[in-house]
């Protein structure tokens, strides 16, 4: 039984067994089996009716809800390839996606939705619109034969370096994973008898969140989805989760708006938030004295356990992914009593190679890798990853494919070192920073430590390839004397070529809507340069007329 057939089973065996949950604000909105069948028998039966035929791919646009859900199972069962995308995505960049995928079909969620592609995407096929899917008549039809090496998605990466390339996913790919994802989780998330909450905000376009939905489906167990993003606290109030996944994004935004309404308070809890955070430090370095414990426990008696409530009464533990998580904001976490478990994968590893395993959390590791995935490291540092999770290929890009396909090891990109077989990220192959001097320098290990010295600063990006020496970018407007406080903390113990010399303050904070970001909130670092240049050009020439003029008070 392949992972398809499995999820069609648990909806016909339970009918009456929640499988989706909409949550909109303080409303939950249940499917169960019955309903879940029911509106697959409809997007199947559009998709016949449109002439979708096996093979043919078929591209999905619409927010997290039980119709995408139901439109990406109709389409898979039609034996069709899906091409999720995310809503939000500027339309011309949906558009080079589009024309290399060349879709029969495009179901967005809606006309505002269909016409914003349709003006960007001129040569467009049939568009359509959930209203039409889900008046069509039914169709009745079992799943269609897919065999292991059938593609069944083409998932677009986020383009952080360069053009997006069409990842092509497997049934193999997934039949091999989500077992292992479910044994994993049940590691995490313990034995019990009780139905998880399990809350889910993130686009589900994106492989992570697929393997999230497919595996609770599979389990079988509900998914609660969030339907507005602008009502995320007002969701997770009403729904209540035992765990759900995160990026650090938004986990580095929880931690920074706790401590600034802390702050605001002032006095004693000011106070014992502090003391509470210092005792921690001292019990985890394990050179806590008697007082030092005194103060823990009544922090977390006093303030850790509110904090806790308020962030969710029911959480257990949180799924952290998509990028590196700070070693800071991990412990913090885990000083309120709210264990975060770090995942790494990528879209060309079907969205994960590794999660921890709770006896061997080591903040700042992604953990270790699944069951049946090899991984070792090359001569430079590269993770390389081998199992059969690994996609198929890029979308008619066979020579990009040939770049990270090599004797069976497919490339990462990203720079590692892996200790009793935790994996610790450095940063991105792509992305080291090159200066004048020639020395190899990873930024994100500096981009962290900034962050953590300088809590004022929620973004930030090091820059400096082919440049005197290496700077950093800073949107916002923190106090001076805090930055440079902060770069003195981040300088004081590296060798002189890693240290940062420079800050650039700029107005303009990097975000989606601009382009800085990517959907799931990564930088899009030569966007950010290019965006910034005659910031970054401008500090560097100023740096440079310091220097003679340095250099001709020195001779005078």
């Amino acid at each position: 039984m392949h992972f398809l057939e499995r999820i069609f089973d648990n909806f016909q065996n339970s009918p009456n067994r929640a499988e989706l949950v909409e949550v909109h604000g303080r409303e939950l909105v249940a499917h169960d089996g019955r309903a879940m069948v029911g509106l697959i028998a409809r997007a199947r039966g559009f998709v016949a009716a449109a002439g979708i035929q096996p093979g043919d791919r078929v591209a999905l646009l619409a927010p997290n809800s039980a119709k995408w859900v139901a439109t990406d199972l109709a389409i898979l069962a039609h034996g069709a390839i899906v091409v999720p995308l995310y809503d939000k995505q500027e339309p011309k960049d949906l558009a080079v996606m589009l024309r290399n995928a060349e879709p029969k079909l495009l179901v967005a969620a809606t006309r505002e939705l269909a016409d914003s592609i349709a003006a960007a995407w001129p040569e467009h096929g049939r568009i359509a619109v959930f209203d039409e899917v889900f008046e069509a008549e039914p169709s009745n039809g079992g799943i269609h034969p897919i065999a292991g090496p059938d593609p069944v998605a083409i998932i677009y990466t986020s383009g952080t370096s360069g053009e997006p390339k069409g990842v092509v996913l497997s049934r193999a790919n997934l039949d091999f994973m989500i077992p292992r994802t479910i044994e994993r989780l049940a590691q995490v998330a313990g034995k019990h008898d009780r139905v998880d909450r399990v809350f889910h905000f993130l686009p589900l376009c994106f492989a992570a969140s697929r393997m999230m939905l497919w595996t609770q489906l599979s389990r079988p167990n509900p998914i609660m989805l969030s339907t507005d993003l602008t009502q995320l606290v007002v969701e997770m109030a009403a729904a209540k989760p035992h765990y759900f996944l995160n990026v650090p994004a938004v986990l580095e935004r929880i931690k920074t708006g706790v401590g600034a309404k802390i702050k605001d308070r002032g006095g004693l809890a000011e106070s014992l938030y502090e003391r509470g955070i210092e005792a921690y430090r001292a019990v985890t370095s394990h050179t806590a004295g008697f007082l030092d414990r005194a103060t823990l426990g009544l922090a977390e008696r006093v303030v850790f356990a509110k904090i806790k409530r308020t962030i969710g009464e029911n959480l257990e533990f949180l799924i952290s992914g998509s990028a590196p998580l700070a070693e800071d904001t991990q412990r913090w976490f885990q000083m309120l009593g709210i264990p975060v478990y770090q995942a790494y994968g990528l879209t060309e590893t079907t969205g994960i190679v590794s999660l921890d395993e709770p006896d061997c959390v080591v903040p700042g590791r992604v953990g270790v890798a699944l069951g049946g995935i090899e991984t070792r490291i090359s001569e430079e540092g590269e993770l390389l990853v081998r199992g059969e999770n690994i996609f198929a290929g890029y979308w008619k890009k066979p020579d990009e494919t040939a770049k990270v396909m090599q004797d069976g090891w497919f490339h990462t990109g990203d720079q590692v070192e892996i200790k009793d077989g935790n994996i610790q990220i450095i940063g991105r192959i792509k992305n080291l920073i090159v200066p004048e001097s020639g020395h190899n320098i990873a930024p994100e290990p500096l981009e962290e430590k900034f962050l953590v010295a300088c809590p004022e600063v929620t973004q930030c990006v090091v820059v400096g390839h082919a440049r005197p020496f290496i700077a950093i970018v800073i949107p916002g407007t923190p106090k001076r004397e805090a930055v440079d406080r902060a770069l003195e903390l981040v300088n004081a113990d590296l060798p002189a070529y890693r240290r940062i010399r420079r800050a650039i303050l700029v107005d303009e904070a990097f975000s989606v809507e601009n382009g800085m970001l990517t959907a799931n909130q990564k930088l899009r670092r030569a966007r950010i340069e290019a965006h910034f240049k005659p910031a970054i050009d401008a500090a560097y020439e100023a740096a440079k007329t310091e220097r003679k003029a340095d250099v001709a008070a020195a001779r005078a």
